[in-house]
């Protein structure tokens, strides 16, 4: 089982320069995976939501490029939130995690690198059966 414990924050590497500050990110050394799709969410709406699902295999690592907003992330036992603000910071998330996003500030952009391509399988959009999925194991360990 997927614990929230278990995603952590990363600081990314930043390269200070009086021109401006350049963040790099590596899959496998700062992800911890190969990097299969990359999107990202912007525009959100004052008071919108994103995210509301969980994965049942990508793992995700979500960076605040600009702005900030909040993580709640539900492991079916506890519910912790992380606040993202920092562009050469990101949040690492397993499967088997439930994510919300919210307190999108404005001009927030929130970028998203997945250890997997797109496939609407991996998804669980609702959350009693993210529940049953975590009851019945069906869920990574």
């Amino acid at each position: 089982m997927s614990l929230v414990e278990d995603c952590r924050l990363t600081e990314l590497p930043k390269v200070k320069d009086h021109r401006g500050n350049l963040t790099f990110i590596e899959g496998g050394r700062h992800v911890g995976f190969d990097i299969r799709r990359v999107y990202y969410l912007y525009d959100v709406p004052g008071g919108e939501s994103r995210g509301g699902h969980a994965h049942r295999s990508t793992s995700e690592f979500i960076i605040a490029v600009n702005g900030s907003f909040e993580v709640l992330l539900d492991d079916g036992r506890e519910r912790i939130t992380r606040r993202l603000s920092r562009s050469n910071e990101g949040l690492m998330l397993n499967p088997g995690i439930w994510r919300e996003l919210h307190g999108f500030t404005s001009g927030s952009v929130c970028l998203v690198l997945a250890s997997e391509p797109f496939a609407e399988e991996d998804y669980i959009r609702d959350y009693a059966e993210f529940l049953r999925a975590l009851a019945a194991g069906e869920l990574p360990a």
